[in-house]
């Protein structure tokens, strides 16, 4: 019955997610069907919405993760929306709530399965799926891995493993891969397998707002999140679907007890008609939500810049962050150096006899009065100013710190109002 879900299928699945909450274990879905069984007429309703519940139910319980290995349509889709991750394979196999023959009775378009549903499509535009495989074996291979970073539930952690990797191993390199030049740009990616033991990283959404990076690493053994700046990628600049990638995976982390690391370098958010009038102002706000709402150890390291509304976006204590490291070369302020003198002594300038000449010595002023480190530690923004190359053991301390770390309860409430 090409996989359809009908009352009696449904109530199979039902069983089974429920069980997984009582007994405290991941939830794994091999996604092969048409949808809704349609001839049952109503009785389908029961099948497809209480699929909806059970997943509901489970979210920031126990790790649901989603294989799209074949169709996965119509309420199939929903179902895996409400997963924590979506793997799907490259071939063959599509996700979707209405179908190209529906689409083009009602709006005359034209678009093929794999166009409409398929992993590029996904991956990369709507950000839908986190991860791709070439093939159904590569797909549950992928699957195995990203529950090695999982813990079976939300009252555990997940496994530290041995560590060969020494954890005060230090890291010149980091020194050669970011350039001082702010306006030169680099992979962050680079920086991430440099820190991470034996430099292995594992991707989320690899292909989906490439500006910003999220994935898990270990670190002495531990797992933990990352989320970084890339600017190879806009300059590294947050959007409106960067903002909406960092703040599921921190929501995710902090749903399953996974310490975040954040590596910033970051100029602002993206300025543009397009980015306001489609809502930066709420999609960025999701940022600020989730890095406030998370419990988890959370820490920082600047390594270039971080300017403006960024600034709480990527993390500071004002936002909830433990420990905030910056490089010697990092800058730090609401706004650069030239737009400052700009406004601060913009009847000066009008006045001076050689305006160029006035101008650069006061953005030479600004630049070493206030966008050094040690102006922002000295007011104990950031708690230490550490070389590159000490980078891995600066954090991996930082997390054994932090390993036993409990907040304070906050105020009663049913749940939050996050921006969405």
């Amino acid at each position: 019955l090409g996989g359809s879900v009908g009352k009696a299928h449904g109530a199979k699945i039902h069983y089974i997610l429920r069980l997984a909450r009582e007994t405290r274990v991941p939830v794994i879905c091999l996604n092969a069907s048409g949808g809704a069984r349609i001839q049952e007429g109503m009785d389908n309703v029961f099948g497809i919405t209480g699929m909806f519940y059970q997943n509901t139910l489970n979210s920031g319980v126990v790790p649901q993760i989603s294989a799209v290995m074949g169709a996965c349509t119509g309420g199939n889709a929903y179902s895996s929306a409400l997963c924590d991750f979506i793997v799907q394979v490259k071939k063959g196999a599509y996700i979707f709530i209405t179908g190209p023959a529906v689409i083009k009775e009602v709006t005359g378009e034209e678009i093929s399965f794999d166009e409409l549903g398929g992993a590029r499509a996904h991956s990369a535009v709507s950000g839908v799926v986190h991860l791709t495989a070439d093939d159904d074996r590569g797909c549950l291979d992928l699957i195995k891995q990203l529950l090695d970073f999982l813990p079976q539930n939300n009252q555990e952690r997940p496994v530290a493993r041995p560590c060969a990797d020494p954890v005060d191993r230090e890291v010149p390199e980091l020194t050669d891969i970011v350039p001082i030049k702010m306006s030169k740009n680099y992979d962050v990616k680079q920086i991430i397998r440099a820190i991470a033991d034996e430099g292995d990283f594992f991707e989320i959404h690899k292909a989906f707002a490439r500006n910003l990076i999220v994935g898990f690493v270990r670190l002495g053994g531990q797992v933990a999140g990352i989320v970084a700046n890339n600017p190879k990628f806009l300059g590294g600049c947050l959007d409106i679907d960067s903002a909406d990638k960092a703040a599921r995976f921190i929501r995710t982390c902090d749903a399953f007890n996974i310490p975040l690391v954040s590596l910033v370098d970051v100029p602002g958010f993206l300025p543009g008609i397009r980015q306001e009038h489609a809502g930066i102002i709420r999609h960025g706000a999701k940022m600020l939500y989730a890095w406030t709402e998370a419990t988890v150890p959370k820490i920082a390291v600047i390594m270039r810049k971080m300017y403006g509304g960024a600034i709480p976006a990527m993390g500071v204590h004002e936002i909830g962050f433990d420990q905030v490291y910056a490089w010697p070369s990092a800058e730090m302020q609401m706004v650069g150096a030239e737009p400052a003198v700009r406004i601060l002594y913009r009847r000066e300038i009008d006045g001076a006899v050689d305006k160029e000449a006035f101008f650069a010595g006061k953005v030479r002023e600004y630049q070493e009065t206030y966008l050094t480190p040690y102006h922002s530690s000295s007011r104990s923004i950031i708690d230490a100013v550490i070389q590159p190359k000490d980078t891995r053991r600066m954090i991996i301390s930082a997390l054994r710190m932090l390993e036993n770390k409990t907040e304070p309860a906050r105020a009663f409430r049913k749940h939050g109002n996050i921006p969405l």
